[in-house]
């Protein structure tokens, strides 16, 4: 269990790292031919791909137990969240309350449940 707080740490970088790259390239590319919805939508198993895979990494990694691994997972969801808020919005320009209300009601509760895939994926990848 002491791990967990390193494992997250990792866990977090690696994810919101795949995801900073590619948030510009869909922003750029993928924005202005198909549509904020159908950007976000096209970028998720992607980045499903990302989560499992860092996910599975930092289990084996740290040789995470499943209380640990929980801890890791919820721990990383609150990484995730403080940099969506702060830096994030400090990008784009926003405060929360433009970011909720420019969400596409769509693509905006499939990413929620994706941040509930982040924050569970370490309790279901299996060590090897």
């Amino acid at each position: 269990m002491r791990d967990s707080p390193k494992a997250a740490a990792l866990y977090f970088i690696l994810v919101f790292a795949a995801g900073f790259v590619l948030g510009p390239i869909r922003i750029l590319l993928l924005v202005p031919r198909v549509g904020e919805r159908w950007a976000e939508l096209m970028e998720m198993p992607l980045m499903l791909g990302v989560i499992f895979l860092a996910a599975r990494y930092t289990v084996s990694r740290f040789h995470l137990s499943g209380t640990a691994r929980l801890a890791a997972g919820l721990l990383a969801l609150f990484f995730m969240l403080l940099a969506e808020l702060t830096v994030v919005l400090r990008i784009r320009g926003l405060d929360i309350a433009g970011y909720l209300a420019g969400r596409d009601p769509i693509s905006g509760a499939a990413y929620l449940l994706m941040l509930g895939v982040f924050a569970l994926m370490p309790v279901v990848v299996h060590r090897r």
